[in-house]
């Protein structure tokens, strides 16, 4: 499946010198066309039409039309963990009426890739935020709490529960501030407490020149 990309800042999906980007073909010669930090233009010409996101949601780009949504425009996010390298998972974001043909048609290029697609529905965060977020909340609260040391709970989820990494480490590493800023635009969506940036996240958010 020949893809062309329309570049206009940089990518957190596909950052400079990635592979995906070599191997980019001329707009004009495309089937489909992916929008990274430029705003998808409708084309139904296209097989599809994708827009990396944030996280804000697909509607953001396309609009809404009261659950009847879709076309052959979708969004997508490969997991990063903050400033960690692009994992190979892509998060691939669908409307109520989108089309099947676009959606197969996305899967081809990702997965001509070599990359791994999930797709779901058009809600901010997506899929791995949302069931994360709370998680690195809940690991930092504790530790404001002193249930533990943040050795102590990561030695316990990599010995007990067999994560590669512990809450702590990976949120620390992907970096404070940027989960202060994921799980703020969760907590204004949706509302919900577990989504509320933990305390250390606003202080790092805080310290950090914006």
């Amino acid at each position: 499946m020949r893809y062309a990309v329309l570049q206009g800042g940089a990518s957190r999906s596909f950052p400079d010198g990635d592979p995906f980007l070599a191997g980019a073909a001329r707009p004009e010669a495309a089937e489909v066309v992916l929008h990274l930090g430029t705003r998808p233009v409708p084309d139904a010409t296209r097989k599809a039409v994708l827009v990396e996101l944030g996280t804000e949601c697909l509607g953001v780009h396309t609009g809404e039309e009261s659950g009847e949504e879709g076309s052959n425009v979708l969004g997508f996010a490969r997991y990063r963990n903050g400033d960690d390298p692009p994992s190979r998972l892509v998060e691939l974001v669908r409307q109520p009426r989108t089309l099947d043909g676009a959606i197969a048609a996305a899967r081809a290029v990702f997965e001509g890739a070599g990359l791994t697609v999930v797709v779901c529905a058009d809600q901010a965060g997506r899929i791995v935020d949302r069931l994360a977020r709370p998680k690195y909340n809940a690991a930092l609260r504790l530790l404001d709490e002193g249930l533990a040391t943040a050795a102590d709970m990561d030695t316990t989820c990599r010995l007990g529960l067999g994560y590669r990494d512990g809450p702590i480490e990976r949120v620390v590493r992907g970096g404070l501030a940027y989960h202060h800023d994921v799980t703020r635009a969760l907590f204004e969506t949706y509302g919900t407490p577990g989504y509320a940036p933990a305390r250390r996240a606003v202080v790092a958010a805080a310290r950090e020149p914006r």
